[in-house]
């Protein structure tokens, strides 16, 4: 018979790969906003988010605070690492205040783990109690990190528009979250548990809103598109015009 610690690493295994796969999944978003070099209306929280969130369950696996944890600080590690350069591309195609924001945004971030990294190993000398208080934090940091797209969320309702709530990402979050939270359950571990079923609660409403609003997103484009060529149409009338102009005298 498969034992709990077989089917957990398995799962864990799982875990790390759509971990991978969540954390790459707005890859052709940022192509976007490299290629355009813009970030446009595109919101920077949920990956600031997802760094301090990182940078959280990292703290949480270290075996000083909960140890046996090395598929959580490998699947942390690599995803803060790809979080982090989706950050810097934000800083380096946003301009003014948003540019302010998100750097602000970043260096609380990691001052906030760092303070608390500090206080639980100073104050806090048995494992029980830093898992329970980092556990906590980390929870609470990971529920904030998959509402973080809310308000991305009420911007496609009021636009009637998904073209800045990518569909990977969602996907991408829902299986991750599936995958930690059947973790969390061998043996159980509620600071696991409850963030990631609140993302996946949050991933279906997501995922719920992009099908209401694939074609009307499609109808927009199309629009706009007609009238960027349009435009150009009659760009191309005018300087058309000029030239037989001064061709004529």
């Amino acid at each position: 018979m498969v034992s709990h610690d077989t089917i957990r690493t398995a799962v864990g295994v799982l875990g790390n790969m759509s971990s991978i796969m969540l954390a790459l999944s707005p890859l052709p978003t940022f192509y976007s906003i490299w290629k355009k070099r813009s970030v446009e209306q595109f919101s920077p929280i949920p990956y600031v988010a997802t760094v301090i969130t990182c940078m959280m369950w990292l703290l949480y696996g270290l075996p000083f605070v909960h140890p046996h944890s090395i598929l959580l600080i490998t699947t942390c590690s690599s995803s803060l690492v790809i979080e982090l350069f989706y950050v810097l591309l934000f800083l380096l195609y946003s301009h003014g205040r948003k540019r302010l924001e998100v750097l602000i945004m970043l260096l609380a971030s990691i001052v906030i783990v760092g303070v608390v990294a500090l206080l639980v190993i100073t104050l806090v000398h048995t494992r029980e109690r830093r898992s329970m208080i980092v556990g906590i934090l980390a929870g609470f940091v990971g529920i904030m990190m998959y509402a973080a797209p809310l308000s991305v969320m009420k911007m496609v309702v009021e636009t009637k528009s998904v073209e800045y709530m990518p569909l990977s990402l969602s996907v991408a979050t829902f299986i991750n979250c599936v995958c930690w939270t059947a973790y969390a359950l061998i043996p159980f571990d509620l600071y696991i548990i409850i963030p990631n079923g609140a993302g996946v609660l949050l991933a279906i409403a997501q995922l719920l809103l992009y099908a209401m609003y694939y074609k009307s997103t499609q109808r927009q484009i199309e629009a706009w598109r007609r009238k960027e060529m349009a435009m150009a149409e009659v760009v191309v009338m005018r300087d058309g015009g000029l030239k037989v102009g001064a061709t004529t005298v």
